[in-house]
Protein backbone atom coordinates (compact mmCIF):
# COMPACT_ATOMS: atom_id res chain seq x y z
CA UNK A 1 0.00 0.00 0.00
CA UNK A 2 1.25 3.05 -0.57
CA UNK A 3 1.90 5.49 2.28
CA UNK A 4 2.38 8.50 1.25
CA UNK A 5 -0.43 10.68 -0.60
CA UNK A 6 1.26 14.25 -1.45
CA UNK A 7 4.23 16.21 -0.17
CA UNK A 8 3.82 20.05 0.62
CA UNK A 9 6.05 22.90 1.94
CA UNK A 10 5.08 24.29 5.41
CA UNK A 11 4.04 28.02 4.43
CA UNK A 12 1.50 30.13 7.07
CA UNK A 13 -0.16 29.62 8.56
CA UNK A 14 0.28 25.35 7.86
CA UNK A 15 -2.42 23.94 5.29
CA UNK A 16 -4.63 21.15 7.21
CA UNK A 17 -7.43 18.49 6.04
CA UNK A 18 -11.22 18.06 7.27
CA UNK A 19 -12.04 17.94 10.09
CA UNK A 20 -9.26 20.83 10.79
CA UNK A 21 -9.23 24.40 9.36
CA UNK A 22 -6.20 26.02 10.33
CA UNK A 23 -2.81 25.93 12.16
CA UNK A 24 -0.34 28.19 12.80
CA UNK A 25 2.89 27.81 14.37
CA UNK A 26 4.79 30.32 16.82
CA UNK A 27 8.35 30.73 17.27
CA UNK A 28 8.96 34.02 19.56
CA UNK A 29 12.45 34.75 20.96
CA UNK A 30 11.03 37.59 22.85
CA UNK A 31 13.25 39.79 24.78
CA UNK A 32 13.44 40.69 28.78
CA UNK A 33 9.99 42.25 29.78
CA UNK A 34 9.21 45.68 31.25
CA UNK A 35 7.32 46.41 34.03
CA UNK A 36 3.95 45.79 32.19
CA UNK A 37 5.26 42.72 31.30
CA UNK A 38 5.52 43.91 27.44
CA UNK A 39 8.38 44.88 25.24
CA UNK A 40 10.55 48.25 25.97
CA UNK A 41 9.04 50.80 23.83
CA UNK A 42 12.40 51.19 21.90
CA UNK A 43 12.02 47.76 20.24
CA UNK A 44 8.40 48.67 19.26
CA UNK A 45 9.88 51.05 16.45
CA UNK A 46 9.37 50.19 13.22
CA UNK A 47 6.65 47.39 13.64
CA UNK A 48 2.90 47.89 12.53
CA UNK A 49 1.59 47.95 16.25
CA UNK A 50 -1.57 46.09 16.21
CA UNK A 51 -0.79 44.08 12.54
CA UNK A 52 2.73 43.03 13.67
CA UNK A 53 3.65 39.62 12.27
CA UNK A 54 6.97 40.20 10.56
CA UNK A 55 9.28 38.82 12.77
CA UNK A 56 11.17 41.74 13.49
CA UNK A 57 14.40 40.28 15.55
CA UNK A 58 12.71 37.03 15.79
CA UNK A 59 9.67 37.87 17.11
CA UNK A 60 6.10 39.57 16.59
CA UNK A 61 3.71 41.31 18.62
CA UNK A 62 0.57 40.11 16.71
CA UNK A 63 -2.18 42.26 17.32
CA UNK A 64 -0.85 43.34 20.35
CA UNK A 65 0.09 46.91 21.19
CA UNK A 66 1.97 46.98 24.49
CA UNK A 67 2.28 42.82 25.34
CA UNK A 68 2.71 41.08 22.59
CA UNK A 69 -0.71 38.25 21.71
CA UNK A 70 -4.23 38.57 20.39
CA UNK A 71 -6.48 40.87 22.38
CA UNK A 72 -10.06 40.04 22.61
CA UNK A 73 -11.73 39.04 19.17
CA UNK A 74 -14.63 36.20 18.70
CA UNK A 75 -15.22 32.97 17.42
CA UNK A 76 -18.50 30.30 16.81
CA UNK A 77 -18.53 27.49 15.54
CA UNK A 78 -14.95 25.29 15.46
CA UNK A 79 -12.88 24.84 18.25
CA UNK A 80 -8.95 26.17 19.76
CA UNK A 81 -6.75 23.62 20.52
CA UNK A 82 -3.44 25.34 21.72
CA UNK A 83 -0.77 23.61 22.41
CA UNK A 84 2.34 25.03 24.99
CA UNK A 85 6.07 23.91 24.27
CA UNK A 86 7.22 27.07 25.78
CA UNK A 87 6.39 30.27 27.30
CA UNK A 88 3.56 31.54 29.06
CA UNK A 89 0.09 32.43 27.84
CA UNK A 90 -2.43 33.91 29.23
CA UNK A 91 -6.01 33.30 28.76
CA UNK A 92 -9.28 35.35 29.11
CA UNK A 93 -12.81 35.05 27.45
CA UNK A 94 -16.25 36.94 28.10
CA UNK A 95 -17.70 33.75 30.14
CA UNK A 96 -15.80 35.06 32.82
CA UNK A 97 -12.91 32.40 32.46
CA UNK A 98 -9.26 32.88 32.52
CA UNK A 99 -6.20 31.25 32.82
CA UNK A 100 -2.34 30.80 33.00
CA UNK A 101 -0.55 28.00 31.23
CA UNK A 102 3.16 27.16 30.11
CA UNK A 103 5.12 24.29 29.17
CA UNK A 104 3.29 20.97 28.18
CA UNK A 105 0.23 22.56 28.97
CA UNK A 106 -2.64 22.20 26.36
CA UNK A 107 -5.60 24.53 26.32
CA UNK A 108 -8.93 23.13 24.51
CA UNK A 109 -11.96 25.50 23.80
CA UNK A 110 -15.32 24.91 22.34
CA UNK A 111 -16.22 28.49 20.66
CA UNK A 112 -19.60 26.85 19.87
CA UNK A 113 -22.46 29.36 19.84
CA UNK A 114 -20.17 32.26 19.95
CA UNK A 115 -17.29 33.74 22.82
CA UNK A 116 -14.87 36.32 22.97
CA UNK A 117 -11.44 35.35 24.46
CA UNK A 118 -8.09 36.66 24.75
CA UNK A 119 -4.59 34.95 24.81
CA UNK A 120 -1.84 37.11 25.22
CA UNK A 121 2.03 36.38 25.93
CA UNK A 122 3.19 38.09 28.62
CA UNK A 123 7.02 38.45 29.06
CA UNK A 124 7.22 37.36 33.17
CA UNK A 125 11.08 37.39 32.90
CA UNK A 126 12.78 40.94 33.75
CA UNK A 127 16.18 39.66 33.66
CA UNK A 128 16.14 36.95 30.52
CA UNK A 129 14.41 36.46 27.09
CA UNK A 130 10.91 35.15 27.16
CA UNK A 131 10.56 32.41 24.63
CA UNK A 132 7.50 31.55 23.27
CA UNK A 133 6.21 28.24 21.54
CA UNK A 134 3.13 26.76 20.09
CA UNK A 135 0.77 25.26 18.22
CA UNK A 136 -3.08 27.18 17.49
CA UNK A 137 -4.72 24.24 15.79
CA UNK A 138 -8.61 24.83 15.06
CA UNK A 139 -10.78 21.79 14.94
CA UNK A 140 -14.19 22.32 12.69
CA UNK A 141 -17.34 21.46 14.84
CA UNK A 142 -20.22 19.48 13.15
CA UNK A 143 -23.45 21.19 11.93
CA UNK A 144 -24.86 19.67 15.04
CA UNK A 145 -22.65 21.02 17.35
CA UNK A 146 -22.07 24.66 16.18
CA UNK A 147 -24.58 26.55 18.30
CA UNK A 148 -23.25 24.15 21.50
CA UNK A 149 -22.68 25.98 24.74
CA UNK A 150 -19.26 27.52 24.69
CA UNK A 151 -16.67 25.52 27.12
CA UNK A 152 -12.75 25.20 27.63
CA UNK A 153 -10.65 23.63 29.61
CA UNK A 154 -6.75 22.86 30.68
CA UNK A 155 -5.01 19.41 30.14
CA UNK A 156 -1.99 19.83 32.23
CA UNK A 157 1.08 18.94 31.50
CA UNK A 158 1.42 16.42 34.68
CA UNK A 159 -1.89 14.33 33.06
CA UNK A 160 -1.08 14.37 29.78
CA UNK A 161 -0.30 10.76 28.28
CA UNK A 162 3.32 10.62 26.87
CA UNK A 163 4.89 7.32 25.03
CA UNK A 164 8.37 6.66 25.45
CA UNK A 165 9.85 4.25 22.63
CA UNK A 166 12.83 3.01 21.98
CA UNK A 167 13.73 1.42 18.76
CA UNK A 168 15.81 -1.69 18.50
CA UNK A 169 19.37 0.60 18.46
CA UNK A 170 18.16 2.26 21.89
CA UNK A 171 17.53 5.55 19.87
CA UNK A 172 14.26 7.26 21.57
CA UNK A 173 11.14 8.63 20.23
CA UNK A 174 8.89 10.95 22.45
CA UNK A 175 5.14 10.67 21.93
CA UNK A 176 2.11 13.15 23.56
CA UNK A 177 -0.82 12.22 23.19
CA UNK A 178 -3.00 15.02 22.77
CA UNK A 179 -6.33 13.59 21.73
CA UNK A 180 -7.16 10.38 20.46
CA UNK A 181 -4.64 6.70 21.14
CA UNK A 182 -1.78 5.39 19.46
CA UNK A 183 -1.47 1.89 20.85
CA UNK A 184 -3.04 1.06 24.13
CA UNK A 185 -2.68 4.81 25.10
CA UNK A 186 -5.50 6.94 25.18
CA UNK A 187 -5.56 10.87 25.56
CA UNK A 188 -7.74 12.73 27.87
CA UNK A 189 -11.24 13.57 27.20
CA UNK A 190 -11.69 16.61 25.13
CA UNK A 191 -14.19 18.86 25.73
CA UNK A 192 -18.19 17.12 25.39
CA UNK A 193 -19.33 18.17 22.55
CA UNK A 194 -15.73 17.87 20.41
CA UNK A 195 -15.83 15.95 17.02
CA UNK A 196 -12.83 14.45 19.16
CA UNK A 197 -15.34 13.19 21.67
CA UNK A 198 -16.09 10.58 19.57
CA UNK A 199 -13.89 7.91 19.52
CA UNK A 200 -15.65 6.20 15.81
CA UNK A 201 -14.10 9.68 14.14
CA UNK A 202 -10.90 8.98 15.32
CA UNK A 203 -8.82 12.42 16.00
CA UNK A 204 -5.95 12.13 16.91
CA UNK A 205 -3.06 15.22 17.36
CA UNK A 206 0.40 13.68 18.34
CA UNK A 207 3.25 16.05 18.90
CA UNK A 208 6.73 13.62 18.44
CA UNK A 209 10.56 13.98 19.08
CA UNK A 210 12.93 11.90 17.74
CA UNK A 211 16.24 11.53 18.33
CA UNK A 212 19.09 11.18 15.53
CA UNK A 213 18.76 8.05 13.94
CA UNK A 214 15.80 6.62 15.91
CA UNK A 215 12.89 5.01 13.75
CA UNK A 216 9.31 4.68 14.75
CA UNK A 217 6.12 3.56 13.38
CA UNK A 218 2.57 5.54 13.66
CA UNK A 219 -0.08 3.27 13.87
CA UNK A 220 -2.38 2.73 11.35
CA UNK A 221 -5.71 4.38 11.82
CA UNK A 222 -9.27 4.41 10.21
CA UNK A 223 -9.12 4.14 6.18
CA UNK A 224 -11.37 7.43 5.95
CA UNK A 225 -9.54 9.64 8.22
CA UNK A 226 -7.52 12.20 6.73
CA UNK A 227 -3.41 12.12 8.49
CA UNK A 228 -0.98 14.82 7.72
CA UNK A 229 2.54 14.90 9.15
CA UNK A 230 3.86 18.60 9.85
CA UNK A 231 7.59 18.13 9.51
CA UNK A 232 8.71 21.35 11.27
CA UNK A 233 12.03 21.11 12.76
CA UNK A 234 15.19 18.96 12.32
CA UNK A 235 17.38 18.06 9.11
CA UNK A 236 15.80 14.76 6.80
CA UNK A 237 13.36 11.23 7.58
CA UNK A 238 12.96 8.62 5.38
CA UNK A 239 9.47 7.02 4.71
CA UNK A 240 8.58 4.67 2.41
CA UNK A 241 11.68 4.97 0.55
CA UNK A 242 11.97 8.47 0.37
CA UNK A 243 13.95 11.03 1.85
CA UNK A 244 11.94 14.50 3.12
CA UNK A 245 13.35 17.41 4.19
CA UNK A 246 12.35 19.50 7.04
CA UNK A 247 9.80 22.03 6.17
CA UNK A 248 7.11 19.66 4.88
CA UNK A 249 3.69 18.77 5.12
CA UNK A 250 3.14 14.44 4.42
CA UNK A 251 0.10 13.95 4.07
CA UNK A 252 -0.35 10.13 4.30
CA UNK A 253 -2.66 7.50 4.36
CA UNK A 254 -4.45 6.40 7.13
CA UNK A 255 -4.96 2.85 7.27
CA UNK A 256 -1.17 2.24 6.54
CA UNK A 257 1.42 2.55 9.11
CA UNK A 258 3.76 5.10 8.57
CA UNK A 259 7.50 4.16 9.46
CA UNK A 260 9.67 7.21 10.01
CA UNK A 261 13.37 6.98 9.89
CA UNK A 262 15.07 10.04 11.18
CA UNK A 263 18.50 11.89 9.78
CA UNK A 264 21.34 12.90 11.39
CA UNK A 265 19.03 15.56 13.65
CA UNK A 266 16.36 15.56 16.27
CA UNK A 267 13.14 15.58 14.43
CA UNK A 268 10.16 17.44 15.63
CA UNK A 269 6.73 16.48 14.18
CA UNK A 270 2.88 17.49 14.96
CA UNK A 271 0.29 14.71 13.75
CA UNK A 272 -3.12 15.42 13.30
CA UNK A 273 -5.67 13.21 11.48
CA UNK A 274 -9.04 12.06 12.22
CA UNK A 275 -12.23 11.54 9.99
CA UNK A 276 -13.40 14.49 7.68
CA UNK A 277 -16.65 16.10 8.79
CA UNK A 278 -17.44 15.97 5.29
CA UNK A 279 -19.77 19.37 5.28
CA UNK A 280 -19.67 22.77 3.94
CA UNK A 281 -17.47 25.54 5.08
CA UNK A 282 -18.04 28.99 5.05
CA UNK A 283 -15.43 31.25 7.08
CA UNK A 284 -15.22 34.67 7.52
CA UNK A 285 -12.38 35.75 9.89
CA UNK A 286 -12.85 33.96 13.11
CA UNK A 287 -16.49 32.79 12.48
CA UNK A 288 -17.38 29.20 10.73
CA UNK A 289 -20.52 27.99 9.83
CA UNK A 290 -21.66 25.97 6.62
CA UNK A 291 -23.70 28.32 4.42
CA UNK A 292 -23.26 32.61 3.78
CA UNK A 293 -26.58 33.01 5.46
CA UNK A 294 -25.49 31.45 8.96
CA UNK A 295 -22.33 33.55 8.62
CA UNK A 296 -24.54 36.85 8.01
CA UNK A 297 -27.12 35.82 11.10
CA UNK A 298 -23.70 35.01 13.17
CA UNK A 299 -22.32 39.02 12.43
CA UNK A 300 -25.89 40.44 13.09
CA UNK A 301 -26.02 38.45 16.37
CA UNK A 302 -22.22 39.78 17.21
CA UNK A 303 -23.18 43.36 16.98
CA UNK A 304 -26.32 42.93 18.51
CA UNK A 305 -24.81 40.87 21.63
CA UNK A 306 -21.08 40.76 21.78
CA UNK A 307 -21.60 37.23 22.23
CA UNK A 308 -21.68 37.94 26.42
CA UNK A 309 -19.74 41.60 26.29
CA UNK A 310 -16.24 42.16 27.59
CA UNK A 311 -15.86 42.00 31.48
CA UNK A 312 -12.62 42.39 31.66
CA UNK A 313 -11.27 46.43 32.15
CA UNK A 314 -8.61 45.60 29.50
CA UNK A 315 -8.32 44.63 26.12
CA UNK A 316 -5.28 42.51 26.42
CA UNK A 317 -5.68 41.06 29.74
CA UNK A 318 -2.50 39.98 31.33
CA UNK A 319 -2.38 38.34 34.94
CA UNK A 320 0.07 39.23 37.64
CA UNK A 321 3.49 38.40 37.05
CA UNK A 322 3.89 36.07 39.79
CA UNK A 323 0.84 34.59 39.40
CA UNK A 324 1.20 30.27 38.50
CA UNK A 325 -0.54 27.99 36.13
CA UNK A 326 -4.16 28.26 36.65
CA UNK A 327 -7.54 27.66 35.34
CA UNK A 328 -10.70 30.05 36.26
CA UNK A 329 -14.05 28.31 35.04
CA UNK A 330 -17.32 30.28 34.19
CA UNK A 331 -18.54 28.50 37.26
CA UNK A 332 -16.38 29.86 39.33
CA UNK A 333 -14.41 26.46 39.55
CA UNK A 334 -10.58 27.18 39.99
CA UNK A 335 -7.75 24.70 39.32
CA UNK A 336 -4.02 26.02 40.74
CA UNK A 337 -1.19 24.01 39.42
Amino acid sequence: MTVIKNIKPLGFPWATQDPFLFCAYHLDNYPEGNANMGPDQELLRGRNIGQDFQGKDGWSMYHGSDIPGFPYHPHRGFETITINKQGVVDHSDSLGAAGRFMEGDVQWMTAGRGVQHSEMFPLVNEAEGNPLEIFQIWLNLPRASKMVEAHFKMLWKEDIPVIHHEDNSGKKTTIEVIAGKIEDVGALDPTPNSWASNPANGVGVFTVKMEAGAEWTLPATLAEANRSLFFYRGEDIQIDGRRIQSGSIIEANADAEVTITNGMQEAYFLILEGKPIGEPVVQHGPFVMNTVEEIQQTMREYGQTQFGGWPWGEREVAHPRDKGRFALHADGREEIK
